[in-house]
């Protein structure tokens, strides 16, 4: 019986090809949001006009997708690549990368616990923010009206914070037809509507404020949030610790494929 001794050792073909179908999900995950956020532009026709962003005082939507859409396009890209090429630049920096996003969301998620009241202020800066620009961005219209619905809450901490923008402000100097209204969101719903009345917030705070609760959410956003996370707060945890372990995952398979190769070119044997 004879006894071979290979003459140089061989890179995993199963993390190699497991870390490649790892990463195209998110870089095809990636051109989506990237397609999906270029195609929102061109129908705003910010493209045509790109200071149309730097014009908007609250955030654009669109641009939080573009930025998600980069980063997986990029991350995923890098992971493909550097898998399926056996580099190990593209798969130090897609591991780095990572790690660092994973540290970034571990320090978000402690320092949003120790400092409760400074993330508090800072959404409430956010969210009047873009109350001010709620008419001048048809997807930021849709965000702040899905957040209210879906919360049944108006404004930051009340009605009165529509008095931020200047269509719904209540001075004599508005002209506006929605002066001293809210949003159609901000509306309690009638079970026997079967079509949204987006007129339902018109002249509701020219009334007493004891009769508001009859025909808009009193509440503001921020409560509603600070009463939403404690009875989800599993779900949240959840999904927290989802995202960590495929990060993690994502880790190991490329630092695993990295020191196959680096053992690989270093003529060392298995």
């Amino acid at each position: 019986m004879h006894y071979y001794r290979y003459s140089s050792a061989e890179v995993s073909c199963w993390y190699k090809y497991l870390l490649f179908s790892y990463n195209i999900v998110f870089w095809l995950a990636g051109v989506v949001f990237l397609g999906v956020g270029l195609w929102a532009w061109s129908e705003k026709g910010v493209l045509s006009d790109l200071t149309r962003v730097t014009r908007l005082h609250g955030i654009d939507p669109v641009v939080l997708v573009l930025m998600v859409g980069v980063v997986m396009f990029t991350l995923g890209f890098a992971g493909c690549v550097g898998a399926l090429r056996e580099n190990i630049c593209l798969l130090k920096f897609f591991c780095g990368a990572i790690v660092l996003i994973f540290f970034l969301e571990l320090a978000v998620a402690v320092l949003a616990f120790l400092f409760q009241d400074w993330v508090r202020d800072r959404f409430r800066e956010f969210f009047e923010s873009n109350i001010r620009s709620y008419r001048d961005d048809i997807d930021l219209q849709n965000l702040i009206d899905s957040l209210q619905k879906a919360n049944q809450c108006c404004g930051a901490y009340g009605p009165e914070d529509w008095d931020l923008n200047v269509y719904f402000n209540c001075s004599g100097a508005s002209y506006s037809r929605e002066k001293c209204g809210v949003p159609f969101s901000c509306c309690v719903p009638d079970p026997a509507q079967k079509v949204v009345n987006t007129q339902c917030g018109y002249d509701v705070r020219t009334q007493l404020k004891s009769k508001w609760d009859e025909s808009i959410f009193t509440k503001g956003c921020i409560q509603a949030l600070e009463g939403w996370l404690p009875r989800n707060i599993y779900i949240v945890a959840g999904v927290f610790i989802a995202i960590s372990l495929l990060q993690i995952f994502g880790i190991f398979l490329a630092r695993t494929l990295i020191s196959d190769i680096e053992a690989v070119k270093a003529g060392h044997h298995f």
